[in-house]
C-alpha cells in the first residue's frame, strides 16, 4: 500500500472514481479512504460520472475507459479543460489512446492498490499541478 507521505498528499482530497466493474470500484475508494481521500462516486457509467463531475468539488480523477457502451473520453476532456489531473486505470492499451490522452498517466489493469495511489500521488506532486 501506498506510505505515510501519500496519506497526507490525499488528505482532504476529494477524488472522482469512475469504474463500472462494482467490486473493483469498491476496492479502489476503499484505497482512497484509507489514505484520506473524499471519494466522489464511484461511477458506473458515463452519465453518472459527468453528473458528479458537474456538481461536485473534484480535485483528482480516476477513470476506466470502457464502461458500459460508451468511453470516458467526453469526460476526461471536460476534466482536463478544468485543470483537474486525472489517471486512467483501464486494461486499454495506451497505443490506441487518442493523442489528446497521449500524456495521461495510466495504470493497467490488473492492478494493485498501491499502483494506483502511487499514480495519483504523482498526479500531486507534479510541477504546475493545480489542485484546491
Amino acid at each position: 500500500m501506498a506510505d505515510s507521505g501519500d496519506a497526507a498528499l490525499l488528505s482532504g482530497r476529494r477524488v472522482l472514481v469512475v469504474e463500472d466493474q462494482y467490486i473493483l470500484a469498491c476496492d479502489i475508494a476503499q484505497a482512497l479512504g484509507a489514505q484520506g481521500a473524499q471519494v466522489v462516486g464511484p461511477a458506473p457509467n458515463l452519465e453518472r460520472a459527468l453528473s458528479l463531475s458537474r456538481t461536485q468539488a473534484v480535485d483528482i480523477a480516476i477513470l476506466d475507459i470502457n464502461l458500459p457502451g460508451e468511453d470516458v473520453y467526453r469526460l476526461a476532456e471536460e476534466l482536463m479543460r478544468k485543470d483537474v489531473p486525472i489517471v486512467f486505470a483501464t486494461g486499454v492499451d495506451e497505443g490506441i489512446l487518442p493523442p489528446t490522452f497521449s500524456g495521461v498517466p495510466r495504470v493497467e489493469k490488473p492492478f494493485r492498490a498501491a499502483d494506483l495511489m502511487r499514480a495519483v500521488a504523482r498526479l500531486i506532486d507534479r510541477p504546475g499541478g493545480r489542485l484546491s
